[in-house]
């Protein structure tokens, strides 16, 4: 592959109260984890104040409410996963410009995965308010360029399924790989780049004619 990349490995613990002066990032950063380990309904914004050192009437100046905070977890992680699919160049063969955007989309599922679990992995009924929004508008967008490059492809008669169906099919092998490594991090894995450079080969072999 390209680029190798690993699971991440677990933050350092909080903070101590009162330390540091980017206050939006640093409610964002606690917030995401604890949003992963305690669910929506029991990431309070008391929960999250704490993690940060604020009170809670402190943390409502920068947020509305634990619905933004979620909404804007979502939208910046789905500006770094846009962004790296972006740098793909354009003027490579647009098989390889596929197998990178699928590789940059595990990359990042590898490295940020409590990120990862809140845009791909929430449960309907948590990704409440303004993160459901967030996340059509842009995962749609960004699922949008994806089957674009797909239906070049099938342009040339090289697909064994229609456009919709082959994006589906790789996605879900890639989410898969991303999706277990993530939350089965005790489990013997192979290298990272290793499994989804082979679950790629398998995939493309399945719905590429050759």
């Amino acid at each position: 592959m390209a680029e190798s990349f690993t699971a991440a490995a677990p933050r350092a613990g909080r903070k101590p109260k009162g330390e540091g002066h980017e206050r939006r990032a640093e409610i964002l950063e606690a917030a995401e984890r604890i949003f992963v380990e305690c669910g929506y309904d029991g990431a309070t914004i008391r929960k999250i104040a704490d993690e940060v050192g604020l009170s809670s009437t402190a943390l409502y100046m920068h947020f509305r409410d634990k619905s933004e905070i979620l909404a804007e977890i979502c939208r910046g992680a789905f500006a770094l996963l846009t962004e790296a699919t972006a740098r793909i160049e354009s003027d490579r063969a647009v098989e390889v410009r596929l197998r990178r955007m699928l590789e940059a989309y595990a990359r990042f599922g590898l490295e940020n995965p409590n990120a990862y679990r809140l845009i791909y992995m929430t449960r309907p009924e948590e990704a409440r308010g303004g993160a459901e929004g967030v996340a059509r508008e842009l995962g749609a967008g960004l699922y949008g360029s994806f089957v674009g490059v797909i239906e070049e492809i099938g342009g040339s008669i090289r697909l064994r399924h229609d456009p919709a169906t082959t994006a589906q099919l790789l996605w879900a092998g890639v989410h898969g790989v991303v999706s277990l490594i993530i939350t089965k991090p005790y489990l013997d894995w192979q290298a990272p780049e290793d499994l989804v450079g082979a679950m790629l080969d398998a995939l493309f072999e399945s719905v590429l004619k050759r």
